[in-house]
């Protein structure tokens, strides 16, 4: 085995109270090795991980510690905080990357040490991995000023230094460009080609067509999912019927651009974007249109939309948000925009009962709807009993949530179903008042298909019509399989854009003059989904909305009506505008990676 990392000597921890964590504990981790803490509960295996972890933040202030620890042969009072977090950083609980401004080398360095690696042949070897896998311009680039696709760049390569492992990566291609995408793939098969198993949930075509033995789910999502339609080669998938992906590999379905380009006679312009690598330029923004802002990973996409544009849009509208980035300012038609929206990817509601129907105000008419009816009438149960939220209908052992919450001081909380409503969220009073047979708990369970199908029955009843109304949005944009009632905590990050998305599709919303900006919203979605998705971006669009993208992926891109193109490379090599125009054009721009792969695309 490698060196000795870290060393216990006699270790002893006691509260101020004088109660006794540890007792004299001697540990010794050497470099590559995995050690497991067992033993019963209150044992002290957290106290050690607490103590070794506050070797970066300190120790709980309430502890007194007496004894030896050692980090690398070295006191760690005698280490300043940039050692302290190379040598052991990744090993517990906290990445030291939040804490600490390190470089990529910093990294890889610490990676090999792990591995074993003879100290004398680190930077040689960080130099060959770099090299292999096409990410020298990261080197010695600090770690917090990356893009989401090149620190993902930077985990393979850290992966590359370890020993051959099973690899289970969810979308390893997020945030990364077609060029990007390439190097991933080549990174794939080194891994696999060292002896590693490489297990990858992804959506990305190119990604997909060089897999060496392919499983796809479905057929469709939700509770129409969850089975095997295939498994098998490329060549064989490509033959399948019956599989969604196949028919757009194959072509039998797939993602149209627009019959004919939108035209435009209103913009802004940003002038002067000097945030983070961008050089200092000056950027336009169409209006009443879909602008796609591109390019490779790091290329300063982010900066310039999530930066500059939406914070100096919101202080020049409402006089408030956060500091914009560098820039000098926005010039043109600012007055035709009435708001801005940022559509990203955080959960809908910082409560758990919070839920898509909730939302979206649908679940508004549903509770007038059950206090018409004769049984509440009679009771004098109002549309406010009907509510989760609030005190008087709902089960106050759960408060309204179905669940009770077990606090375990050492282990992750534990969800128990309450034994006072079965589940149910509501009195047995409210339960009582049903509609076509359907309690309030029922409603809640039904997916939105199956709601829109229920209330769309009643063709008579006003109530029911506004309630159609204000689930089919859900449905267009491809969420026809989520429960009404279904916790937002258990939405994932896509689905929870494309419910506030789906907000902005009510009839409600159908006043102009709004840009809506989203960072990458194809993430974690399946080409059927991206279709949905454009539907509802064209129908914003119809309605006198703006939709700005950060994105790359190309079926997205090839449907804009305006594309800016920023680069050529990333980091230092980027941060200009390559291209600005239409996709068609910008397949013809020599010095655009974006374009190359889009005319590349478009033939196939």
């Amino acid at each position: 085995m490698g060196a000795t990392v870290i060393k216990l000597e006699n270790l002893s921890c006691e509260l101020q109270d004088g109660t006794l964590l540890l007792d004299g504990v001697d540990l010794e981790v050497e470099a590559g090795e995995c050690v497991l803490l067992c033993g019963r509960s209150g044992a002290g295996k957290t106290t050690i991980t607490k103590c070794l972890n506050g070797l970066i933040p300190n120790f709980d202030s309430g502890v007194t510690r007496s004894g030896r620890v050692s980090v690398c042969g070295k006191d760690p009072a005698t280490c300043d905080a940039y050692e302290l977090a190379l040598k052991v950083g990744n090993v517990f609980q906290n990445p030291k990357s939040q804490f600490f401004n390190l470089t990529s080398d910093d990294e890889l360095a610490f990676g090999l040490e792990v591995a074993g690696a003879h100290p004398d042949d680190i930077d040689a070897r960080i130099e060959e991995v770099t090299h292999a896998l096409s990410i020298e311009g990261l080197r010695d680039r600090h770690v917090n000023h990356m893009s989401g696709g090149e620190k993902q760049s930077l985990v393979f390569a850290s992966a590359e230094v370890a020993n051959p492992a099973l690899y289970i990566l969810d979308e390893p291609s997020i945030g990364l460009h077609p060029r990007d995408t390439n190097r991933l793939i080549k990174v794939l098969r080194q891994l696999r080609d060292l002896g590693n198993t490489v297990i990858v949930v992804e959506h990305e075509e190119e990604v997909i067509r060089a897999a060496d033995y392919i499983v796809d789910i479905g057929p469709k999502a939700g509770y129409n999912g969850g089975e095997v339609v295939f498994s098998g080669t490329l060549p064989q998938l490509l033959k399948n019927k019956k599989s969604l992906t196949a028919d757009y590999l194959t072509g039998r379905r797939a993602i149209a651009p627009p019959a004919a380009e939108r035209g435009w006679s209103s913009s802004i312009v940003i002038k002067g974007a000097r945030e983070n690598n961008l050089r200092n330029i000056d950027v336009r923004i169409p209006l009443g249109v879909m602008t796609c802002i591109t390019g490779v990973s790091g290329s300063g996409k982010s900066s310039l939309a999530k930066g500059i544009l939406y914070p100096a849009l919101r202080r020049m509208l409402f006089d408030t948000g956060v500091k914009p980035g560098d820039f000098d300012g926005i010039v043109g038609d600012v007055q035709l925009l009435k708001s801005v929206e940022m559509i990203d990817q955080n959960p809908i509601g910082k409560s758990s009962r919070s839920n898509p129907v909730t939302y979206i105000k649908a679940y508004d008419e549903i509770r007038r709807l059950f206090a018409d009816q004769p049984y509440a009438q009679h009771t004098g149960l109002g549309a406010s009993a009907f509510s989760f939220n609030i005190a008087g209908g709902r089960c106050e052992e759960c408060q309204g949530e179905g669940v009770i919450k077990v606090s375990m001081q050492f282990m992750a909380d534990v969800e128990l179903v309450c034994e006072a409503c079965g589940g149910k969220r509501f009195r047995d009073e409210i339960l009582e008042v049903k509609y076509r047979g359907k309690s309030i708990y029922d409603v809640l369970e039904m997916t939105v298909d199956d709601a829109i199908a229920f209330f769309g029955e009643e063709k008579k009843d006003s109530t029911c019509k506004r309630i159609v109304e204000r689930l089919k949005p859900l449905q267009d944009v491809g969420l026809g399989y989520i429960k009404l009632g279904q916790s937002s905590s258990t939405l994932s990050g896509g689905e929870s854009q494309r419910v506030k998305l789906a907000s902005f599709l009510t009839k409600d919303s159908a006043q102009g003059g709004v840009m809506f900006i989203f960072d990458e919203p194809t993430t974690g979605l399946h080409f059927h989904d991206i279709n949905k998705l454009l539907a509802a971006f064209n129908a914003l669009i119809e309605r006198g909305h703006t939709i700005v993208i950060v994105e790359h992926n190309m079926d997205v891109i090839k449907c804009a009506d305006w594309v800016v193109d920023l680069g050529p490379e990333a980091g230092t090599g980027g941060g200009r505008v390559v291209f600005e125009g239409t996709p068609r054009a910008l397949e013809q721009c020599p010095e655009s990676y974006t374009g190359k792969f889009l005319s590349l695309r478009t033939k196939l």
